[in-house]
């Protein structure tokens, strides 16, 4: 982590900032394609209201990623924020064979990052994540500016996939 001193504005990605519509249809198929929804993530349009909102946040706060995309796939998504214009900051991402749910592993680091650092709010678009966050206290800002399906909200909790 970055020694600014900045409270953190923590933001999640697919559903969030990047509009995943595109290639929801991966996982429509049994079994599912997490490779091909993967591969397709570099082509994700942003999603308007996300990125005005971590553009805004970077005034005050220090902007932060917390997604659920494996690590495998770091570099497409750090070559994609940039791509955005929006501000650079840490990606935290789940590591390659990780399946707990989203809501487990996104507490997690929200919980060791809150030890050192005051964080200001969580963006995100799942449900269960932003229940989660709120009961151990956290602020969220629930990302509602996206669609996602059924099956990407069934990959995020049961599969423990994004």
């Amino acid at each position: 982590m970055s020694d600014d001193k900045r409270p953190l504005a923590v933001f999640d990605l697919d559903g969030t900032l990047a509009d995943t519509a595109h290639r929801q249809r991966f996982l429509e198929e049994e079994p599912r394609d997490w490779d091909g929804f993967f591969a397709a993530a570099p082509q994700d349009p942003p999603l308007a209201r996300g990125v005005a909102l971590a553009l805004e946040s970077a005034g005050e706060c220090e902007v932060v990623y917390l997604t659920g995309r494996p690590e495998r796939c770091r570099e497409d998504t750090e070559a994609w924020l940039a791509r955005q214009g929006l501000p650079r900051g840490r990606v935290w991402m789940r590591r390659d064979h990780d399946r707990r749910p989203a809501c487990r592993t996104k507490l997690d680091v929200l919980r060791n990052l809150s030890r050192k650092r005051e964080i200001r709010m969580l963006v995100d678009d799942d449900e269960l994540v932003c229940d989660e966050a709120e009961r151990a206290g956290f602020r969220v800002v629930r990302a509602r500016w996206a669609t996602a399906s059924e099956d990407l909200k069934d990959a995020q909790e049961r599969e423990g996939r994004t």
